[in-house]
């Protein structure tokens, strides 16, 4: 009876072994806790093997740092696509605890050992640097919000963006002062995205009455009723209080 043997994390080691031996290095097998050590000269490399990616294995692994910088990982080569985002974020992690990672095709059959990248120091301003746009997003988002309306971690309920915010601002002065006008409410404060969200009208809150004049809709009159404590700061920022439309 043909059995398919269940991969074990032994059967990563001779692949890795015969790799660095080509790169002329001695290579010894659990050393003082270390899954692989490899040897040339002055030079000392570790590699911690583990079937999946794990924390337990980061954690492992940076463990290893105390006694060298030269660290590495080593798990079989994923299923999965390796230009997906989930494998690149998977990455950047790596190379953020400065580790190198190893990738194993087939442990079991004519494997073929791969080096994705090698243990190197990171770029922090670098990083920060490629990041500039995403950055300035998160502040002018933060920047667009009058107070703090989301309970962090949640996934399943709606989420209070600045644009949704500046929608409730500009619906709020609609059902209390009537009618306006883009440039009327542009002067209560709404600010200068406030004809795109109108023209948009993207929660279906909004109708043009006339040319450059808009009023709230039955819809919107109902789904704002949904954030009293907004409604009450924006009436409060133009001297209104609710129930006064004058």
């Amino acid at each position: 009876m043909n059995e398919t043997k269940k991969l074990q994390e032994m059967d990563l080691y001779k692949p890795i072994q015969t790799f660095f031996v080509k790169e002329g290095y001695e290579v010894y097998g659990e050393v003082k806790d270390c899954d692989i050590v490899a040897v040339k000269d002055e030079e000392l490399v570790v590699i911690e093997l583990k079937l999946t990616l794990s924390v337990d294995l980061l954690i492992q692994a940076a463990k290893r740092q105390r006694i060298t910088d030269q660290v590495y990982i080593a798990i079989p080569k994923p299923k999965y696509r390796l230009n997906s985002r989930r494998w690149a974020e998977k990455c950047h992690l790596i190379r953020r605890l400065e580790l190198g990672l190893i990738l194993v095709s087939n442990p079991l059959k004519r494997a073929k050992t791969e080096v994705v990248f090698h243990p190197s120091p990171f770029d922090r301003r670098k990083s920060r640097g490629q990041s500039k746009l995403k950055r300035e997003a998160v502040l002018k988002e933060i920047n667009g919000r009058s107070a703090d309306y989301n309970v962090g971690g949640s996934n399943r309920t709606k989420i209070m963006t600045a644009y949704k915010e500046n929608s409730i601002q500009i619906a709020c002065y609609l059902r209390h002062l009537g009618p306006l006008s883009p440039k009327n409410l542009i002067q209560l404060g709404t600010g200068d995205k406030t004809s795109s969200i109108l023209v948009k009208n993207y929660y279906g809150w909004f109708e043009r009455i006339k040319r450059g004049t808009y009023c709230l809709t039955e819809k919107g009159q109902e789904e704002i009723k949904e954030f009293p404590d907004l409604l009450n700061f924006y009436l409060n920022s133009v001297g209104l209080k609710e129930g006064n439309s004058d």
